[in-house]
């Protein structure tokens, strides 16, 4: 399986990199970056260590990170604080995750109005200066550049033919995008843009080639897992969907309530649904192999015959 670097960016990651570089608090740990510090904590499996963010020591393979919210809930699943870094004494506010929700919520649906970040700290109850450092953490982008659809960003996109049709897959710095597949290539470009209105995006057929070479891989049954690093907004219940459907092997399916009840929430099937309608990155984010519990294969943004001739390849070459 071909091996990818969370960011483009060097950072000397080498480790085999797991469903940990989806998680966008995956790139202060690696950076040790201390600003980050007090917006969560993470266990290592191999040690039972807890850590901050910035922690000076060997940074984790992927595969064995756990990320906490809270201290308390490190402890509470079996890990002890590291001597080294002291995560006890950094101090973690509440849990930011529902505060983070709410407020990209709601700058989804004030996107026409002016929003400051005085203002979002009231409708989420934290201070500006947490909301800012957990949205951020969680989301990966600040609560402005979230708001400006892009503004900022430098997008460049390949489009190639499949069996499928066409397939576009645009990548910053950072990671993959965007990943849409359809019967044009102009109407590809036309969604991108409209997804990302104030971004500079541009034609390049050198965008990220080793990309576009697993992606097309990938749709052959030739590379079963797509380890590629993304880097797309989201919401944080967005993000914990994503990461549950990524969990889903190769050649199976879960239906909408099974996944909800994986992220701990199993009245959300219906919410589930409407975060894999939103799966800005298809295929690196499996959203196909989530099917209606009555039978069938469902819906899919791409059209539901793609959705049932990629179940098909994956469950001839499992």
């Amino acid at each position: 399986m071909m091996q990818y670097d969370l960011v483009a960016r060097p950072l000397g990651i080498s480790e085999t990199l797991g469903t940990s570089s989806l998680d966008p608090r995956w790139k202060p740990l690696a950076e040790r970056d201390t600003n980050a510090d007090g917006t969560f904590v993470y266990g290592v499996t191999s040690t039972g260590i807890y850590c901050r963010p910035g922690c000076p020591s060997r940074r984790p393979r992927a595969d064995r990170v756990r990320f906490f919210e809270t201290t308390t809930e490190a402890r509470q699943s079996g890990f002890r604080a590291c001597k080294r870094c002291r995560p006890d004494a950094v101090g973690l506010a509440q849990p930011g995750v529902e505060a983070v929700r709410r407020a990209s919520a709601y700058l989804s649906t004030h996107a026409d109005q002016p929003v400051t970040l005085a203002h979002l700290a009231r409708v989420t109850a934290m201070s500006p200066h947490h909301l800012q450092r957990r949205f951020k953490a969680i989301v990966g982008l600040s609560p402005s550049n979230y708001r400006r659809g892009g503004a900022g960003m430098s997008i460049g996109y390949s489009t190639v033919s499949s069996a499928l049709g066409q397939v576009l897959v645009a990548a910053t710095v950072d990671g993959v995008c965007s990943v849409k597949l359809g019967d044009s290539e102009t109407t590809l470009v036309r969604d991108l843009r409209r997804e990302y209105p104030s971004a500079e995006i541009r034609a390049n057929k050198q965008t990220r080639t080793e990309w576009v070479k697993a992606i097309l891989q990938h749709l052959r049954g030739a590379e079963p897992s797509l380890d590629l690093p993304i880097d797309v907004q989201a919401t944080a219940f967005q993000w914990t969907v994503w990461r549950a459907l990524q969990r889903i092997p190769y050649g199976e399916t879960r239906a909408y309530a099974e996944v909800a009840t994986a992220i701990g929430q199993p009245k959300a099937a219906r919410a589930v649904a409407r975060a894999c309608a939103t799966n800005p990155v298809c295929l690196v984010v499996p959203c196909h192999r989530v099917v209606p519990a009555a039978g069938g294969t469902g819906g899919y943004r791409w059209g539901a015959d793609r959705k049932k001739r990629l179940l098909a390849v994956e469950e001839k070459r499992r």
